[in-house]
């Protein structure tokens, strides 16, 4: 029994509640609005940079904590929202490699760190974040997914001209699947909870675009600056509750 609380204590991530599902998609929105807002107003370059810069700072200080504390994991969240925004983006717009490329390339990448990962550790299970090693396989899975994510949401937002909201609508439906597959048909967990967490970053974006771009766009015209500063306000609020609550940490005895 104590052996499995140390583990418990020593995971580096959350337990995956309502609270995880909602933070999760409004930073994927955040780094989606963010991300449009500094590279149009600022020089897109020197933005990039120093997204990158303030990505590694940001996972240093994630890798460097000995246990999960919340508000340094979201914040790796949102760097890592931001920054994965950004690398997709500039694969496009500077490179310009077709979203359908790029969406195919980063699912490649993906499948290959899963393999290896379930190939090294034996599992791709949350539950089993207790080691630098693993940690750096969750990263590296989640950065990909943020990439493929905005790929993913551009390609069918642009690419196949459905347009911002009906985008959001179709990866909503998308997104739901596995928790009906999980509940309903017994899928298996581990598969259930990425295939959610891959569909959460083009739903967020799609939702982000349409509230933030102007209506020409096919948006509603609120501004990528005014979302942005709305959800980092409400992601700050939920942070704060779970920092002082503790509702994502689970001290319960184990479940198989």
């Amino acid at each position: 029994m104590l052996r499995t609380m140390d583990r418990r204590l020593m995971r580096k991530v959350p337990e995956i509640t309502v609270f995880f599902w909602i933070i999760k998609l409004m930073t994927t929105a955040l780094g989606e609005a963010t991300s449009d807002y500094l590279i149009k107003t600022f020089d897109p370059y020197v933005v990039v940079v120093c997204g990158f810069i303030g990505f590694l700072a940001i996972v240093g200080m994630q890798l460097r904590s000995r246990r999960y504390v919340p508000w340094v994991y979201w914040l790796t969240i949102v760097m890592v929202a931001i920054f994965g925004t950004m690398a997709a983006d500039v694969i496009h717009v500077v490179l310009g490699i077709p979203y359908v490329v790029s969406t195919a390339c980063f699912l490649i990448v993906l499948a290959s760190v899963f393999w290896y990962w379930r190939k090294v550790e034996g599992t791709l299970s949350i539950h089993s974040i207790t080691t630098p090693r693993r940690e750096l396989f969750y990263w590296a899975a989640v950065l990909t997914t943020f990439a493929l994510g905005t790929s993913a949401g551009d390609l069918i937002a642009y690419t196949a001209k459905l347009g911002f909201l009906d985008a959001g609508l179709v990866f909503a439906v998308i997104f739901v699947i596995p928790a009906v597959g999980y509940w309903l048909f017994r899928m298996n967990s581990i598969f259930a909870f990425w295939f959610a967490y891959i569909m959460t970053r083009p739903l967020g974006a799609s939702f982000a675009d349409w509230t933030g771009k102007a209506q020409g766009a096919g948006g509603v015209g609120w501004g990528d600056g005014a979302v942005s500063a709305v959800l980092v306000a409400l992601i700050v609020l939920l942070v704060m509750y779970l920092q002082i609550t503790h509702k994502d940490v689970d001290l319960e005895p184990t479940r198989s």
